[in-house]
């Protein structure tokens, strides 16, 4: 699971990936004992597997691989090949590299709704291609659940949610304002949260209590969309917001409070929020789970193996 600051906010553009959402070198998410015979060398560990094994996540949440050290050009066709991608339906979709420890799987195009999905880390004794071996194997099974999207116009002040590809809800939001505007481009839940702490020292927009920029805050029924502190959620500094409330964020999105209880219960991991006329342009994809900002043939180019089918699950 990626962990990131928590508020709204500029911030930057890539994200450190830590936490304890699905341990690959825990227990729970181990599915092989460690290799009688050692490699030479160090080991070779996984941090994280997400999605975590046995959750239902939406169409745009992609797979995502983090390595304790980093793994050397050289060696990723290999480590590529011992990431399994099996899948209850065939599905498009190619490993990518965010940098030298994180590899992301994604569909070329959203999963199916209902698909079932493992992934198959064998990694005993793979190379790092930097003097580590993989001592363990990892197998992680989750589900695709309802497709269910939610589009936001910054200049529309609207978020119309859909479930399935019926429009179940159009909802008023404001986003960023011209100083701080709102990423574009679409960025899958990362997690949510029923309370956040939020402050804009946190990233970096002001440390001065008497900066009419400041704030120090917990607020209500937040959904994360980056690490740099986009999150969907209720603001108590604009309680009404819609067009006629010229009032905008520091980066996130406000609801209502009503609206934002509503939206929380109604997304999970995965689900896909797309935000369009914002000038700020699209999330870095590894800012979160952003992976869809970019095209089929940008998302290749950070592939070792290319583009494959899934195997029969």
């Amino acid at each position: 699971m990626l962990v990131g600051v928590t508020a709204c906010g500029g911030g930057g553009g890539s994200d450190k990936a830590s936490g304890d959402d699905a341990k690959a070198s825990g227990t729970p998410s181990a599915s092989a004992s460690p290799s009688p015979t050692k490699p030479a060398g160090p080991p070779m560990l996984l941090d994280t597997i997400t999605p975590q094994t046995g959750t239902t996540v939406g169409v745009a949440m992609p797979i995502s691989v983090i390595f304790t050290n980093p793994v050397a050009a050289k060696a990723r066709a290999n480590v590529e090949k011992h990431l399994k991608v099996s899948t209850s339906q065939p599905v498009v979709g190619a490993w990518h590299w965010m940098g030298d420890r994180r590899a992301d799987w994604r569909p070329k195009t959203y999963w199916p709704s209902g698909t079932k999905v493992k992934i198959d880390a064998d990694m005993t004794g793979v190379s790092n291609g930097n003097g580590r071996y993989g001592v363990h194997g990892y197998t992680h099974t989750f589900t695709i659940g309802d497709d269910v999207r939610a589009d936001v116009s910054v200049t529309g002040h609207t978020m119309k949610v859909t479930r399935n590809g019926q429009t179940v809800r159009t909802l008023s939001i404001n986003a960023g304002s011209a100083q701080y505007p709102t990423w574009d481009g679409t960025m899958a839940v990362i997690d949510k949260q029923e309370k956040v702490h939020m402050t804009s020292c946190s990233v970096g927009i002001s440390c001065d209590k008497g900066s009419p920029n400041f704030y120090d805050l917990t607020l209500p029924w937040d959904v994360h969309l980056t690490q740099s502190g986009t999150y969907v959620h209720y603001s108590t500094g604009d309680p009404n917001p819609g067009s006629g409330s010229a009032r905008g964020s520091h980066g996130c999105v406000h609801l209502s409070l009503s609206d934002a209880k509503w939206f929380y219960g109604q997304v999970k991991q995965g689900d896909p929020v797309t935000i369009t006329g914002s000038p700020r342009g699209k999330a870095p994809a590894d800012n979160g789970y952003a992976d869809f900002n970019l095209s089929w043939d940008q998302w290749l180019t950070g592939s070792a193996s290319g583009q494959q089918t899934t195997m029969a699950l």
